[in-house]
């Protein structure tokens, strides 16, 4: 071991690199402490303390009665400005997709009226998608959208890229979004669409997207997985 830096830091630096040259990939189980504790000649104690600073880092993950693994690459969404789904996964490089579970157009119930300032009965496109990273079911979407927006476009393009294609062809430009993030667990229906088990956790974001005439023309509903989706903040001085 290299002299000035805690013993257990530099165990931790020597995982770290392991990691990043693949001995272990994403979603692998590493090594038992004890086992890890032989290899780098130390006490268990010194080793756990290591392997804890990179799950505080985020970079393992501790999983009960089963060990503790490579953390996997969650998608980040920054909670300033707004982004689309699509948007938010190809600037982490990877490739986003959708699957549609249902597409209709619809009277607004009273809840989506409220939120979208409509009238009650007024006309909504209400569609639900499951949401996708490189393949790996990332959320389960809702979304309602007034009619009159969308009334002249086609399905594919609608459900490609809704933001886009508004700009595009309507000449609307996004502005502000109202975001409620909770925490609950998954039902039975929204286990299966993104392949999970019931009752694990998943984050659900209430967001109504305005123009920038200051007209909603979005209500979604979103759960995201807990372990494959996370929200940030930045914050500076005011």
């Amino acid at each position: 071991m290299a002299k000035g830096k805690p013993i257990y830091i530099q165990i931790h630096n020597q995982i770290r690199e392991m990691i990043e040259q693949e001995k272990w990939k994403v979603g692998e189980r590493i090594p038992s402490e004890r086992d890890l504790a032989k290899t780098f000649q130390v006490s268990r104690m010194t080793l756990r303390q290591a392997v804890q600073t990179l799950v505080d880092e985020g970079i393992l993950e501790r999983r009960v009665g089963s060990g503790t693994y490579v953390s996997s690459q969650k998608v980040q969404e920054k909670m300033t400005g707004i982004e689309s789904f699509t948007e938010t996964i190809l600037s982490q490089g990877r490739t986003p997709t959708s699957r549609t579970i249902s597409y209709h157009v619809k009277p607004a119930s009273s809840s989506e009226a409220e939120r979208l300032r409509l009238k009650d009965e007024t006309l909504v496109l209400r569609m639900e998608r499951i949401r996708y990273a490189d393949g790996q079911p990332i959320c389960f979407e809702v979304a309602t959208i007034p009619y009159h927006f969308v009334s002249s476009l086609g399905k594919e393009e609608i459900t490609a890229s809704l933001y886009k294609t508004l700009e595009e062809k309507q000449h609307l430009k996004v502005g502000k979004a109202e975001q409620t993030v909770t925490a609950m667990l998954a039902s039975e229906q929204t286990a299966e669409f993104l392949d999970i088990k019931r009752g694990d956790p998943i984050l659900r974001l209430k967001q109504i997207t305005y123009s920038t005439k200051d007209e909603p023309f979005e209500y979604v509903r979103t759960q995201y997985v807990g372990d494959r989706f996370e929200f940030y903040l930045e914050k500076g001085k005011k």
